[in-house]
């Protein structure tokens, strides 16, 4: 078992934050190949990018683009010991990389690669690397919960008894409260008739809490929510046809007996046996710790499905949100992906913090938290004349406007899984098999790629100094005493001073150690083709005369001249008339509907001024450009 000391944050940008771990006694402490202690973490700057709607009771959402590591050292500030719920979808390492279906919107680019498959995030660990990447991980989101808060980790066969100990060991073997089963396949669907093992429809989740007092709200399955089986139960009907189920009273205590007598709702039958009816409109059963009601999200024609991998349904979150949080309470998942978190929780009216890596995966949560925004607003004008009428003394409040930070400038490459294959090809680095500490080979020197779209700390190093092979490292002194032990090259995107000499010093063997920061030496590399659009101010109209999306173009084997119509290529146009050079803050959001295309012209107000356009491909890649 591991305790953590306050953070005492003084100057956040300048600091270094620390923790501290004390053993306590009859608890273990796990142990795995590698396993660092995490002590500190440094605050990372975040830049302000995109508002949408406005504040209610002075909050806005938020969604973070970047490592959720440092989005979560950045919220320390603020949100330490704040946020009530926590739920996180995170890799489940089932050793494959997910992939987004994309296609063209239209029907006039007739190309063999209309339709491709475009590498979302990879679900690829050794297991040592796993566990320090969730334990690290788990140790910041425990300081972001609140006293009464819960934290909700979904997994399954592969990684779930890992986390249960993990788990235990980062909030306390005492702090665990349920193990939640879901079966995510329909109930009678049953293995494959060739299969060699029995079927795996199964997916656990792990609920925590910060401590004792945590919120819990119990939840009932309402009469339309009913299996089959329980509802054969219902076989009786009054006078007026309503379903109804006799239930003895041998489980109900004496004092519950008399107080359904005194509110008439026990019966008695013609032998003088009493009973209590149950009428299926008004029933409710408690649920329980088997979820066998929620089948997983199909691709048909569910509404809900936004074409992201592993997107998971509604319900699910809803169930989860309901239970352990309340109205106004902050609810995060930093492991956003669809967005499916963010999205019930502004349905449920809860505050709600994001974060991913993936860009594509903000630009999904983005245009369907517009939407989800656009229904409350509809519904709940309707909503407020119905609560009037009926005389009620409150209406719910929904917090539907929203922010998008960069965490850390996090936005050189557009897809960090992208970013290693592309640095190989770059810097013509001989690449090899996944699996060890190094990333590839160059002219004798073995290669380390640092964390992408941030700088290169002394932290980061760690990983390096607990992989090293020491035993080669001893054999190769004793065979050349004055030869460095290893040649190395970290590759880099800026870095703290002294990387190489920070390193030396945590080896007892003398190393040749080259640091390239490609910002700095290799500014000259083409690590994406930007795009390229025209547009024009025509008849009181903003007007996109054409778009050149290069990476997607390149993608499709498809040149300029070839695109007949731009728009079949774009996701979204977001437009801002009043620009104010630093935050886009769009008036117009044209986001269609599936399988519809952008308008591509806008009435310009007459109160314009700076126009800022934004238009984002079908790869998530965005261009934004003031026009003159």
């Amino acid at each position: 078992m591991a305790t953590q000391t306050e953070l005492n944050i003084s100057d956040p940008v300048d600091s270094v934050e620390t923790y501290e771990f004390e053993p306590i006694q009859g608890e273990l402490i796990l142990h795995w190949t590698g396993k660092r202690p995490f002590r500190s973490t440094q605050y990372y700057p975040t830049q302000l990018k995109e508002t949408y709607g406005k504040e209610v009771d002075d909050w806005l959402n938020k969604i973070y683009w970047g490592d959720n590591l440092q989005v979560m050292s950045h919220l320390l500030k603020t949100y330490r010991g704040r946020i009530a719920l926590i739920y996180i979808d995170p890799p489940f390492d089932s050793k494959v990389d997910y992939k987004k279906r994309i296609q063209l919107k239209g029907k006039t680019v007739e190309n063999d690669h209309g339709i491709f498959e475009e590498k979302q995030y990879t679900d690829i660990w050794t297991n040592d690397e796993y566990l320090q990447f969730m334990y690290e991980r788990l140790l910041l989101l425990r300081e972001l919960l609140s006293e009464d808060g819960s934290i909700y980790l979904h997994c399954d066969w592969r990684k779930n008894s890992y986390m249960r100990l993990v788990l235990d060991e980062v909030f306390g073997r005492d702090q665990f409260k349920n193990e939640v089963v879901w079966q995510r396949d329909a109930v009678g669907k049953g293995a494959k008739k060739t299969s060699k093992q029995w079927s795996r429809e199964l997916d656990t989740i792990f609920w925590y809490a910060k401590s004792e007092g945590c919120v819990f709200n119990q939840q009932f399955k309402q009469s339309d929510e009913l299996t089959h089986t329980q509802l054969k139960e219902f076989r009786y009907k009054d006078a007026d046809d309503r379903l109804f189920k006799i239930v003895t009273l041998g489980d109900y205590s004496q004092k519950s007996i008399d107080e359904m007598k005194q509110r008439n709702l026990i019966h008695t039958t013609s032998t003088g046996k009493e009973y209590k009816k149950y009428y299926l409109d008004e029933f409710q059963l408690a649920i329980g710790s088997l979820w066998n009601d929620i089948p997983n999200i199909s691709h048909g024609k569910n509404p809900e499905v936004v074409g992201y991998p592993t997107q998971k349904p509604e319900r699910l979150l809803e169930r989860i949100i309901r239970a352990s949080s309340n109205p106004g309470d902050i609810v995060f998942d930093c492991f956003m992906g669809s967005g499916t978190t963010q999205a019930v929780a502004m349905k449920l009216g809860r505050r709600f913090i994001g974060a991913d890596i993936n860009l594509g995966a903000i630009e999904t949560t983005t245009k369907r938290l517009i939407n989800v925004a656009a229904e409350i607003q509809t519904d709940v004008g309707q909503e407020k004349i119905k609560l009037e009428v009926e005389g009620a003394e409150d209406t719910q409040t929904f917090y539907t406007g929203f922010e998008v930070y960069n965490v850390n400038n996090y936005e050189v490459f557009r897809n960090p899984v992208e970013a290693k294959d592309l640095l190989i090809e770059a810097l013509e680095i001989q690449p090899l098999q996944s699996g060890g500490i190094y990333d590839g080979e160059k002219d004798g020197c073995m290669v380390k790629i640092m964390p992408v779209n941030r700088i290169a700390t002394r932290a980061d190093l760690n990983e390096l100094i607990a992989g090293f092979d020491y035993q080669a490292f001893e054999r190769r002194q004793e065979e050349h005493p004055t030869r460095p032990v290893e040649k190395l090259l970290l590759v880099c995107m800026g870095h703290e001073p002294d990387l190489a000499a920070a390193l030396q010093n945590e080896v007892p063997y003398k190393l040749e150690i080259e640091v390239v920061d490609i910002l700095r030496d290799k500014s000259k590399l083409e690590f994406k083709r930007e795009s390229k659009a025209r547009i024009a101010r025509q008849n009181g109209h903003l007007i996109i005369k054409q778009f050149y999306p290069m990476n997607l173009l390149q993608k499709l084997s498809l040149m300029e001249e070839n695109v007949e119509d731009w728009r079949e290529l774009v996701e979204s146009v977001k437009v801002d008339f009043n620009y104010d050079g630093a935050v886009l803050n769009p008036c117009e959001v044209d986001v269609p509907e599936e399988g519809e295309l952008v308008k591509g012209s806008y009435p310009i107000p007459e109160d314009a001024g700076t126009i800022r356009v934004k238009i984002t491909d079908l790869l998530s890649e965005s261009l934004e450009e003031t026009p003159e």
